[in-house]
């Protein structure tokens, strides 16, 4: 029996947040700020598979239910929501950072 598949679908606002990641990455060792972006990009491509396996971000400022958490090692967060057979990835946060933006 063949599994479902999600179609994944990233934001342009979470382009650019991985891209300044690496970049910054990239200014101090650009073979690790590599390694980084694969890897990121390979736990995102695990979404195409088994996407609700990620508790939601439920937290008293986001709408309940609405966006799924998803910790890459050690730093990352990946913000996603699922509507129908598509991910949608909304953020991609560098936990190292503030963002009190988020909770506003």
């Amino acid at each position: 029996m063949e599994k479902k598949q999600y179609q994944i679908m990233i934001s342009d606002r979470a382009r650019r947040m991985l891209g300044a990641h690496i970049l910054f990455m990239a200014q101090v060792n650009k073979e690790t700020a590599k390694a980084k972006k694969d890897q990121i990009m390979a736990a995102i491509r695990s979404l195409s598979r088994i996407p609700d396996r990620f508790p939601f971000f439920n937290e008293p400022y986001i709408p309940p239910n609405k966006y799924h958490k998803m910790f890459i090692e050690n730093w990352y967060l990946v913000l996603y929501q699922i509507k129908d057979d598509v991910v949608y990835v909304e953020y991609i946060l560098d936990c190292r950072k503030d963002y009190n933006w988020l909770i506003r």
